[in-house]
């Protein structure tokens, strides 16, 4: 009874400290430890905590929910660094957030064009670095390239292959863009163009994820194969949090652009 006592004294503070027990070697429990009793062995904590997410784990597929894996960073950080892993998905979450901004809105406006890329002999540029871009109606802008004369047909076919459904017309270095009417056609096609971008920056999330993967498993033979598999699974958790992100505001853009 007094050791019972002792460990139910003890257990507050282990469960505490479960994370550790999930990533450090820990002793072996010492003899006479009632491992359901928990006299102060955080072996018998982390043999308890792991059971029951493996075995939520093979529960998958039975209609039950599965527990969160969250892995202290600095527990892990000679495996990986999940904090930069993190910040790589999001990354990717706010490049699409950007795309969905600059260039899927139903009003065209000159902003929208500065970041279209123009492809010249000297390299890669955003328009606005080679043109000035203002609003000569709310049915016309002008794109003046009297600066890089040069690069008028490259900025010409930038601006018409952007899919931003403009076409583009040339007066000497002056590229004039009609803006097109509002159509339901418009519409449509820049909602499939939100589908586009989101399929591509979903790919873009898969490669962060599976770069992440790879490099926990480099430790397979320096740590528990539960170690890694817990590792694995948080990482699996951001990536899916990062595309639950990606649909809602796939979701957003779709509503506003067929309203």
């Amino acid at each position: 009874m007094a050791m019972a006592l002792r460990c139910f004294r003890h257990l507050p503070s282990l469960l505490y400290r479960s994370s550790l027990a999930t990533v450090r070697g820990l002793p072996q429990a010492p003899a006479g430890c009632p491992a359901l009793l928990l006299d102060g062995c955080r072996q018998c904590v982390h043999q308890m905590l792991l059971s029951r997410q493996l075995a939520t784990k093979k529960a998958k597929g039975k209609g039950q929910t599965q527990a969160r894996v969250n892995i202290s960073a600095a527990l892990v950080e000679d495996i990986i660094n999940l904090e930069e892993t993190n910040e790589d998905m999001q990354a990717v979450v706010e490049a699409l957030k950007e795309d969905f901004s600059r260039n899927l809105s139903v009003r065209t406006s000159p902003g929208a064009l500065d970041h279209i890329i123009v492809v010249t002999k000297d390299g890669k540029f955003p328009l606005n670095q080679l043109a000035q871009i203002s609003q000569k109606s709310p049915q016309l802008i002008i794109v003046n390239m009297t600066d890089f004369p040069e690069s008028t047909a490259a900025a010409t076919k930038a601006i018409r292959e952007s899919g931003m459904n403009l076409n583009p017309e040339v007066d000497g270095t002056i590229i004039r863009v009609p803006i097109p009417k509002v159509t339901r056609e418009h519409r449509e096609s820049l909602a499939k163009l939100a589908k586009q971008s989101t399929n591509k920056s979903k790919e873009a999330l898969r490669k962060v994820r599976s770069k992440s993967v790879n490099q926990v498993k480099k430790f397979k033979n320096k740590v528990s194969e539960d170690t890694i598999w817990l590792l694995e699974k948080q990482i699996q958790q951001m990536a899916d949090g990062a595309a639950a992100e990606m649909d809602k505001l796939l979701a957003a853009k779709t509503k506003e652009l067929l309203g």
